[in-house]
């Protein structure tokens, strides 16, 4: 193994490792890292080495903090790439179906945050949950008022995570205080984008809720900032229930299909994270893949309203693979995590006649979401020059998974268990840029 100078090294955390350099479902083994007594060597938060212990520990300069994890698992930190700030206190709210919860409680809760110190509050709370449950990253949906995204930022930089977001764009079939206007959206997109995108860890998302709550003349204008700052994310929904998808085709006649619509204003690219895509016929799903746009799984979501099953296999089908995203999507989404999620998404897919593996779970958290944003150069793998997120994982955090692993003899079985009996106990700590970053909770 060949290393380089470690003597400005002033950091390093020991444990199991295990990152992925492919896709498990289509590299096998040949895609998976894993070291079973390792370090992650990082000079001001980025990986500068990773190797055995025994062989990386002596090259360490003496002042180096060594955070000793061992014989616990550490993956890279986990990554959300569809999620709604302003909806914490909107989960778990008892549902019909999407444009009715809505609504009764969604539109309801997200006026609030036009009030700086709702927001600020709320921002703080929201990344308490994230960093509990391991997520480093995660690409968030504010509410419409500039001070949700002002807020959003404010505590992400506090916190150097890196983040994505953006304030909705929405200017119609909502309440008053819970539109804008196209110019308003835009001018005011472009002035938080400007404001924040770039700024340390912080990237702005252009964020057009969806079709139904924008009139063309928005989509127009969120096109338009789309092409004069193409670095930036664009995020939506899209096909996540069947009476969502008639009433955009009766706002939008002119369009074939929902896919249609986003396309006529520019807004399907390698940068577009379409939101839940359940419902997409062969063509859509093709010239999803022709402009290399991502779908977004959010599978608690779409069994808690009963918006449908997203068809995993069909959408990776190799003749033309789409980007897949996998999100928790709170509040309509039940659980802040990506464990949780991955274990609903694997039921998903059982319903469907698809199993996926551990390895592709984890994958698809990690290095499949990083692929999914854009930002695999930078997060979602262990790789030298990467910056350190990462999560410490025991898959032994509860009696139940204690008992279960005494009959584990494998690595697969391991993860297998984290992601169907784990949530944020299971989270020993979680690093930003190489520190600690886990909140403590209360009393402990």
């Amino acid at each position: 193994m060949t290393v380089k100078d470690l003597s400005r090294a002033d950091t390093a955390l020991r444990g199991r490792l295990l990152w992925f350099v492919g896709r498990p479902e289509e590299q096998g083994e040949a895609a998976v890292r894993h070291i079973e007594d390792g370090l992650l060597v990082l000079e001001a938060g980025r990986i500068v080495a990773v190797g055995e212990t025994a062989a990386l520990r002596p090259q360490l300069p003496a002042a180096a903090k060594i955070q000793d994890h061992a014989g616990k698992l550490i993956v890279p930190g986990f990554i959300d790439p569809h999620i709604h700030m302003p909806q914490t206190q909107v989960v778990a709210s008892w549902a019909a179906q999407l444009l009715d919860w809505l609504n009764t409680y969604t539109f309801v809760e997200e006026q609030k945050y036009g009030d700086p110190a709702h927001a600020a509050r709320g921002a703080a709370f929201f990344f308490d949950e994230l960093l509990s449950n391991g997520t480093t990253t995660a690409v968030a949906f504010c509410s419409v008022h500039a001070t949700s995204a002002e807020a959003f930022f404010a505590e992400s930089e506090r916190r150097n995570t890196r983040m994505a977001a953006g304030k909705v764009m929405m200017d119609r079939y909502a309440p008053d205080a819970l539109t804008d206007t196209p110019r308003s959206g835009y001018e005011e997109s472009k002035a938080l984008l400007g404001r924040w995108h770039g700024r340390g860890r912080q990237l702005y998302a252009i964020a057009p809720r969806f079709a139904i709550t924008s009139t063309p003349e928005q989509l127009e204008a969120a096109g338009t900032l789309s092409r004069e700052h193409s670095d930036c994310l664009v995020q939506t929904h899209i096909s996540e229930n069947l009476e969502e998808v008639a009433t955009a085709k009766r706002l939008y006649p002119d369009c074939t299909d929902y896919t249609a619509i986003y396309e006529k204003y520019g807004l399907l690219g390698r940068k577009s994270l379409m939101g839940h895509s359940i419902h997409l016929s062969e063509s859509e799903r093709q010239r999803y893949a022709d402009a290399d746009a991502v779908a977004v799984h959010c599978p608690t979501s779409n069994l808690f309203l009963g918006s449908g099953l997203f068809d995993w296999q069909a959408t990776r089908d190799p003749k033309r693979p789409v980007r897949i995203g996998v999100a928790t999507d709170i509040g309509g989404g039940t659980s802040y995590s990506m464990l949780q999620t991955m274990n609903e998404a694997y039921k998903v897919q059982q319903l469907l006649g698809h199993r996926l593996d551990a390895f592709a779970l984890f994958h698809a958290m990690t290095r499949g979401n990083a692929i999914a944003i854009g930002l695999d150069h930078l997060i979602g793998s262990f790789e030298p020059g990467h910056e350190c997120d990462a999560v410490v994982l025991d898959a032994r955090a509860t009696p139940a998974m204690a008992h279960r692993m005494e009959t584990v003899t494998t690595l697969a079985e391991e993860l297998f268990i984290l992601v169907t009996m784990g949530d944020d106990r299971a989270v020993e700590e979680t690093y930003v840029m190489g520190e600690k970053k886990k909140p403590r909770q209360r009393g402990a």
